[in-house]
């Protein structure tokens, strides 16, 4: 059993909890949280030991692992302190708030040989896996373009101020959901080398932007656009989608469908020249546990196995992640010039 402990319990923190505590090779050793009413309610619903100080919770259920879900901003401090205890580390995105400071921590896990992830589930649906396949089995031809989209109603009025409005915490459509997209690029096709322009929009925020729209050049020739608006009500929940066009055929995709197009008969086995259409429910395998998504409980699901040394620890490493960190940082670079 891997004795893991969860510092952080809002929303994500909770979602990993459930996944946790039902993993059949998990001991979920200890839960921290600074809202009391949040402990309280975990003390009478729960059986976890519950604590409000990480530190305590560190001394006394000794885990193997943390999962952190705290604001950003405290990442860079905290991930450092677990990796020189020695404990694996599975990390909310985005990564860090400067990129400088997560190119310390993938030298410092390697270093210390930890297991390291950072929750951008894209990596872990059907869809964009089958995507990455076809791409890599050079189904499409040579890849020139594509586009990456992200659509949601995270802030659709004027509203109080949270963290989601704070730049210095992790807020803004920027990090908080250009930064899914930007990853999901990063690994169908190749890191960000270049932004040639940017525009980050405000629409109803004050001090951060709720729409992003970039023009980049990947580290292999590729170029595209991204866009990507957290404050679009024409969309119940985020929607993320990206299009590859290549030399030999097209791809799009979302969480849901992926169609492609094959120019000629070389595709792969279940495909056929023309347009094809999947979805996700025949692309996905099945998860000892469902919550929200088969995605998060296998990116847990694999974090675990990763400590236990049963798969690879090269899936949203810190050094996968710490790219996608620099990316936003030419974004912003772009846009001040």
């Amino acid at each position: 059993m891997v004795k893991v402990g969860l510092i952080g319990a809002g929303k994500m923190g909770i979602s990993h909890l459930a996944i946790l505590g039902a993993h059949p090779n998990v001991d979920v050793v200890g839960v921290c949280d600074t809202s009391k009413m949040v402990i309280e309610a975990l003390e009478k619903y729960s059986s976890f030991p519950c604590f409000y100080d990480y530190k305590k919770m560190l001394a006394q259920a000794r885990p193997d692992a943390v999962v952190i879900a705290v604001p950003t901003k405290f990442h860079a401090s905290m991930v450092a302190e677990m990796l020189n205890l020695g404990i694996h580390v599975f990390v909310e995105k985005p990564f860090c708030l400067r990129p400088e400071e997560g190119l310390e921590l993938t030298n410092l896990a390697k270093a210390k040989r930890l297991v390291n992830q950072v929750g951008y589930h894209n990596k872990f649906v059907g869809t964009f896996t089958e995507v990455k396949r076809i791409l890599d089995g050079g189904f499409i031809g040579e890849a020139y373009n594509f586009m990456g989209q992200a659509y949601g109603p995270v802030v659709v009025k004027p509203k109080q101020e949270t963290w989601r409005s704070n730049p210095e915490e992790g807020g803004g459509c920027l990090m908080d959901y250009a930064s899914h997209v930007i990853d999901l690029i990063n690994f169908l096709l190749a890191p960000v080398k270049s932004v040639q322009s940017s525009v980050l929009q405000p629409i109803f925020s004050n001090s951060v932007e709720d729409a992003v729209y970039a023009m980049m050049k990947l580290n292999n020739g590729v170029s595209g656009m991204l866009s990507v608006n957290w404050s679009d009500e024409t969309h119940r929940k985020m929607t993320t989608s990206v299009t590859i066009s290549g030399k030999k055929g097209k791809i799009i995709s979302d969480a849901n469908e992926l169609k492609v197009f094959f120019k000629d008969d070389n595709c792969p086995q279940g495909y056929s020249k023309g347009w094809n259409v999947k979805y996700v429910t025949d692309l996905t395998p099945t998860v000892d546990y469902y919550l929200r998504g088969e995605e998060y409980s296998s990116q847990m699901d694999y974090f675990i196995k990763a400590i236990e040394g049963e798969v690879p620890n090269d899936i949203n490493s810190f050094e996968s992640a710490n790219k996608t960190d620099v990316a936003i940082a030419l974004i912003r670079q772009a846009q001040q010039r």
